[in-house]
């Protein structure tokens, strides 16, 4: 059976380090806010190419929180509109809509899965006042395009990058790219931890200190509350995880795209379609998602193999019960028919050549 990830297999590669680190925060009887707190934000964010790096509970909190904050700050306010790509996690907008803020969907290009910018114009407003790229799989959205539209009409920009932990755009690491960036560490993320964990990157240090305030029941001393703030806050063991794989995140993301190369050139199915792309090399494949109008039977016949599969994301969030009013779009066909038609094989950096040969010959005998 070739899993589509073994994360006990991943953490095995990190032992006896993540023992080590676990048993050293036990023995110090400090559990939140401490020095691994502290390292780990100073190591990713220099790893990022920012100033500041706040640990949080998880990735939705992070986009959340960035929210909270520029509302506190004065720079939002509630009903304010947030361009944000259809073609999403869920996560996304939820961060929008839990703030008071109105979440305005727009679809994606076909080829990247990202936010498409030449769709942005027709879903301004007089109201719209940020955008939400989403990093979607791992690799940067069109962030140029992006920028360029932001500063035209004074809009903020907020990186979604869940999903693209050491990804590049034109020589910057995401997360450096807009005002301010969400990562969610979540165990099956490049950069993952064991538990729920998050991070808002940013360069804005009032910013960057309303988050951290925020995040701690919105005080800075305690028992003084200057917001009405949540508990938010990466754990000592998780950020002592995470300091133990973060050097070697970029090796790790070399050999996912030695995979998705090898995907690339090697899987030929006229029943599939592949991604497609520019640069690759920028690319950090936190998923390598191909397409296909026989997703069912293409599942099945892998199965049958052997080979372990996912769905990124069977229904798009418009058509969500979650957000029946709220999300009120008639048709969004390109998001749709994304939905409609993906499907994730393995790709991780602890695939064995043999068995991506493997995963790549089962791809390539599907027929009808």
């Amino acid at each position: 059976m070739i899993k589509f990830l073994d994360l006990q297999q991943i953490n095995a590669f990190f032992e006896p380090a993540l023992s080590l680190a676990a048993k050293k925060i036990i023995d110090s009887g400090w559990y939140i806010r401490g020095r691994a707190s502290a390292e780990f934000e100073s190591a990713f964010a220099l790893f990022c190419g920012v100033p500041h790096c706040i640990g949080v509970g998880n990735g939705l909190d992070a986009l959340t929180l960035i929210f909270k904050a520029y509302l506190e700050l004065g720079i939002l306010k509630a009903g304010d509109e947030v361009l944000v790509p259809a073609n999403t996690y869920i996560a996304s907008i939820l961060a929008v809509s839990e703030t008071g803020l109105i979440p305005v969907l727009v679809e994606p290009d076909e080829e990247s899965f990202n936010l498409n910018p030449l769709l942005l114009e027709q879903a301004l407003t007089s109201k719209t006042r940020a955008i939400l790229p989403v990093h979607l799989y791992g690799r940067v959205a069109n962030m140029d395009a992006i920028l360029l539209f932001a500063k035209a009409y004074d809009l903020l920009v907020i990186e979604d990058a869940a999903q693209a932990h050491g990804a590049i755009y034109e020589g910057d690491r995401a997360g450096s790219l807009g005002d301010a960036a969400a990562f969610s560490f979540y165990p099956t993320k490049n950069l993952g931890a064991l538990g729920d964990g998050g991070a808002v990157t940013t360069k804005d240090a009032s910013l960057a200190e309303a988050i951290r305030t925020l995040s701690n029941y919105g005080s800075q001393i305690k028992y003084v509350n200057i917001y009405k703030g949540v508990n938010s806050r990466l754990d000592e063991l998780q950020a002592a995880f995470l300091s133990v794989k973060l050097p070697y995140l970029d090796k790790q993301n070399a050999r996912r795209r030695e995979i998705a190369m090898r995907y690339l050139k090697e899987i030929v199915n006229p029943l599939v379609r592949l991604p497609q792309l520019s640069n690759p090399e920028e690319h950090v494949w936190h998923a390598f998602v191909l397409r296909t109008e026989q997703r069912e039977a293409l599942q099945k016949h892998l199965q049958c193999l052997g080979i372990e599969t996912l769905i990124y994301y069977p229904k798009a969030p418009h058509q969500q019960e979650a957000y029946k009013n709220g999300l009120v779009y008639e048709t969004l066909p390109i998001t749709e028919g994304i939905a409609a038609t993906v499907l994730s094989i393995p790709l991780n950096s602890m695939l064995t050549e043999a068995e991506v040969t493997e995963v790549i010959e089962g791809v390539n005998r599907f027929a009808n």
